[in-house]
């Protein structure tokens, strides 16, 4: 990941508040939902996630600020630089540089605990990255493996209560199909291997780390596995009652409303929450007809006179 910092738009000391006014902005503004023609939406999408993820995780923020991890939460190496490499230099081939690939700065490095054959008694020929016993053999042991990629997967509700595969595209650009475990939970994370960075040294590439994200959803609101709805309904149906169809994960369900219903208390739909494990609470809303109406309003006035009844202490 890029410096979270700059993937977010905002300074090192930001405050939590200004932090979040941001990471909301972006993630409206690139939600792939609403960028279906951009190729790269869902990846912009997952980096702005991955960034705010990173700088809400305090501890990780205040290593990464100290320059003891890398944006990827990744130990970073000292005593690589050009002061720390003073002693191993006397090893180095005249001529070399800044240059040197990483397995060259390794080499270097190791060569002041085993290339001088006062030390151990070994040869010069003495390579590190050789079998046993420290000399070269022809045998060499198993390369370092590349690095982990961490990557927000943004879940519908639809898709988790649902399950099967959700696409994903990787830091390396490749779009993978997700198998989204059974009742799968807000920040799970699965483990994708072999589908991280690839390894430098030439060894099997690092694993991808998906942290799964449920996308906040146009109607429902979630509490836990329970499921909230807000259902319009007639004045008529709230005094006389009837059926109404309500909207739920598996479609649409009918709903019973008695006489006379108080609209304060919402109506459960038990087992038609997330996973099933959960119930659905619809919360009535009486809406009253556009533009108002005479007979209503006649009737209201009527009401109001002769028939008045107190609702607010």
């Amino acid at each position: 990941m890029r410096d979270p910092y700059s993937v977010l738009g905002v300074s090192r000391s930001v405050s939590e508040k200004d932090l979040k006014s941001a990471y909301r902005k972006l993630a409206k503004a690139n939600h792939p939902d609403q960028n279906q023609s951009d190729p790269k939406a869902q990846q912009k999408f997952a980096e702005i996630s991955a960034a705010y993820d990173f700088l809400t995780d305090k501890e990780k923020k205040a290593a990464y600020d100290r320059g003891e991890i890398d944006a990827d939460g990744n130990p970073k190496f000292a005593g690589f630089n050009g002061a720390g490499m003073g002693g191993a230099r006397r090893g180095a081939q005249p001529g070399a540089g800044a240059g040197f690939s990483a397995e060259d700065i390794l080499k270097e490095f190791m060569s002041g605990f085993g290339g001088a054959q006062a030390r151990g008694g070994r040869s010069a020929g003495f390579d590190p990255f050789a079998g046993a016993g420290g000399f070269s053999s022809g045998t060499r042991q198993p390369q370092a493996k590349g690095e982990d990629a961490n990557v927000t997967l943004a879940v519908s509700l639809e898709d988790a209560h649902k399950g099967g595969s959700v696409p994903l595209r990787l830091p390396t650009n490749k779009v993978v199909n997700v198998k989204l475990p059974d009742k799968v939970e807000d920040g799970q994370q699965i483990r994708l291997k072999g589908q991280g960075m690839s390894s430098p040294w030439g060894g099997e590439a690092g694993d991808a780390i998906v942290t799964v994200k449920f996308e906040r959803h146009p109607k429902f609101r979630r509490d836990g596995a329970d499921l909230r709805v807000d259902v319009p309904i007639t004045l008529y149906e709230a005094v006389l009652g009837g059926k109404v169809r309500v909207p739920t994960l598996d479609g649409s369900a009918e709903l019973t409303l008695p006489a006379n219903i108080n609209t304060a208390k919402a109506l459960r739909l038990k087992g038609k929450g997330l996973h099933g494990t959960g119930d659905l609470y619809a919360s009535l809303k009486i809406v009253l007809p556009e533009n108002g109406d005479p007979d209503l309003e006649s009737l209201m006035r009527f009401w109001r006179d002769q028939k008045p009844y107190k609702v607010r202490e």
